[in-house]
């Protein structure tokens, strides 16, 4: 299961993202309707593209801080509840409002309601009265939603987790303060797609830096007013209603934040929004059965990981509810979440920023019925994203110890669960991002429904697998998940390769696969210095500096991280492999403008 959800929302500890790439959907689904190709130049010349790239310049540091934070977030976390029970059932509990609302909403918000709006925005009166239906319509339906399963609250998380007595209490427990969660998840997509069409992008941007501010601060008065982990036993037994609010309800807190500060900026668009009811002749229905394959890969992908939520939990049943659950040492669903975040990194910070650029000259090229320009962009993108992933996965392996600490909350047999965990993900990364590579340009062709076909033999694997996983015993079962997950990474590309070359014939597979293994050399000539480098920080030892704290870990991290990172680059010098410049070549160019007398 690959590829992340198109609907905006903030980080939070989550499986590796559902398999629909939408946005490439909803571009050819806007060229449908309004006839502009994807891709086209605006109007307006060099002002407008000085703002566009002002603004994508801003949405790019506020993305990259906002990653930052979730990292110090997680890390927050770590220290308040790592290794205990109550750390399982928090992330199992936190996890329902991201799938329910991509599961209900999301395909329908990604695929029918994001090109409406665009489409909208460009009538005279700029949107106003089909937006004022549209946000009517969704808050009525996101509130009705929200109020039902917090109703439900008991029966969903008996169904979706494997929790039971106390745990499957205090799950429910969690759950009336997170799953209002789904409400304003809503509320911020439709506000922030409102702003987009407008080209307001800045806010919506930013708006989950904000998020994570509030989140560490309510993580930080838990400590402060409960204790870490590591000085104050958190157990299912005795957690009080005190810490409910200061740890569930400050999560949430920061969803409604995140929300209502697009409020204002929607404001300011002065469209004159009010309540207004009815949607006949807005074109939803057209774009519906347009969008269908879409929201059905959505769909598909979602329900399949209430399959995993369920499997994940199921060794929370043999920790004790009155114990830490480092005293059975058996992995829990806070480390599988931990270590899935950090596997996906690369691909959130690198590959999906080249795929986005890359993806605009594939778009015109499959407009233009221009395939020999449209497998060159393909393989140059495989190959610039090849040449940092696989770098990226190597790294992963290697320093897994000092960044499964990183994560654990000062807790050594966190650390090191995080850490298996990590390294078996890390093995399937680069295949993830050339999965969602591929899967772009069958939506850059307007085909939605290969990829449909695709996730349901992808997902029917992965449940097969993860039901296996559910088998294991309990202290195997999160490394079966991540098992399973590495081996469906392998699956999604070779399907995906099998329908392109069936499309678009032979796209330089000979010419990629001898630069992929270039940088496998590359990367295995670092992994071994780093290796090495790491030995210094006593890596071999159980009583190791990397291993005693989050402070040593960051440390190590700090200095054999680098020592990595430039053996790798002067590898793939003495390699003579040119995709690297194609990657530090953007970079220093606007480090020397920066401080050139012109610049």
């Amino acid at each position: 299961m690959s590829n992340e959800p198109r609907v905006r929302i903030p980080a939070k500890p989550a499986f590796p993202p559902s398999n629909a790439p939408v946005r490439g959907t909803a571009q050819a689904t806007v060229r449908r309707i309004t006839g502009v190709p994807s891709g086209r130049p605006p109007a307006g010349g060099a002002p407008q593209r000085s703002t566009t790239a002002r603004s994508s310049a801003s949405m790019a540091v506020g993305t990259l801080i906002s990653r930052i934070l979730g990292l110090v977030k997680g890390v927050v976390l770590g220290i308040a509840i790592a290794d205990t029970t109550v750390a399982d059932v928090f992330e199992g509990s936190n996890y329902l409002p991201n799938i329910i609302f991509l599961l209900v909403a999301g395909g329908v918000f990604n695929a029918v309601l994001i090109p409406q709006i665009a489409k909208a925005s460009r009538q005279p009166d700029r949107g106003s009265e089909f937006i004022s239906r549209l946000l009517t319509l969704g808050v009525t339906g996101l509130l009705a939603l929200t109020v039902i399963v917090t109703a439900l609250v008991a029966p969903i998380m008996e169904a979706f987790t494997s929790f039971s007595g106390g745990q499957l209490r205090l799950a429910i427990t969690f759950g009336l303060f997170l799953l209002p969660q789904i409400f304003f998840y809503g509320l911020y997509s439709l506000l922030g797609q409102i702003l987009n069409a407008h080209n307001a992008f800045r806010v919506y941007a930013w708006a989950p830096v904000v998020n994570n501010v509030v989140a560490i601060a309510g993580l930080l008065a838990f400590i402060l007013v409960a204790g870490s982990s590591r000085t104050h036993q958190h157990t299912v037994d005795n957690w009080t209603t005190t810490e409910t609010l200061l740890l569930a309800g400050t999560a949430t807190l920061g969803i409604v934040v995140q929300s209502a500060v697009l409020l204002i900026p929607v404001k300011r668009l002065g469209l004159e929004l009010r309540p207004r009811f009815g949607l006949r002749g807005t074109g939803l229905g057209l774009t519906a059965k347009i969008a269908g394959w879409t929201m059905g890969t959505m769909v598909i992908g979602q329900l399949s990981y209430l399959v995993v939520l369920r499997v994940a939990t199921i060794s929370a049943g043999s920790k004790p509810d009155g114990a830490a659950s480092g005293a059975g040492g058996i992995p829990g669903i806070y480390e599988f979440n931990r270590a899935t975040e950090l596997y996906i990194m690369p691909h959130s910070i690198i590959a999906l920023s080249i795929a986005t650029v890359m993806f605009t000259a594939m778009a015109r090229a499959a407009a233009a019925h221009d395939f020999s320009g449209l497998r060159s962009s393909l393989s140059a993108a495989l190959r610039t994203t090849g040449v940092a992933t696989v770098f990226a996965s190597i790294a992963l392996i290697v320093l897994s110890g000092p960044l499964g600490m990183l994560f654990g909350g000062n807790s050594q047999i966190s650390g090191r669960q995080i850490a298996i965990t990590l390294a078996i993900l890390a093995i399937g990364a680069p295949f993830f991002s050339v999965y969602f590579i591929l899967n772009r340009v069958l939506y850059a062709l307007e085909d939605a429904r290969t990829p449909f076909i695709i996730q349901c033999i992808v997902v029917a694997t992965s449940v097969a697998m993860v039901l296996g996983a559910a088998a294991l015993p309990p202290r195997l079962i999160i490394y079966g998940l991540a098992v399973s997950y590495t081996l469906n990474n392998f699956i999604g590309p070779f399907l995906s390769h099998h329908y392109l070359k069936r499309r678009l014939g032979n796209y330089g597979g000979g010419r990629i696969l001898q630069a992929y293994m270039r940088f496998l050399a590359a990367a295995l000539v670092a992994g071994v210095a780093g290796e090495l480098a790491l030995r210094v920080f006593g890596s071999s030892s159980p009583d190791g500096f990397m291993w005693t704290s989050i402070t040593a870990s960051f440390v190590t991290l700090a200095v054999v991280g680098p020592v990595m990172a430039v053996v790798y680059f002067l590898m793939l010098k003495v390699l003579r492999v040119h995709e690297i410049d194609d990657v530090v070549g953007p970079i220093l160019a606007k480090v020397r403008s920066r401080i050139s007398p012109q610049g």
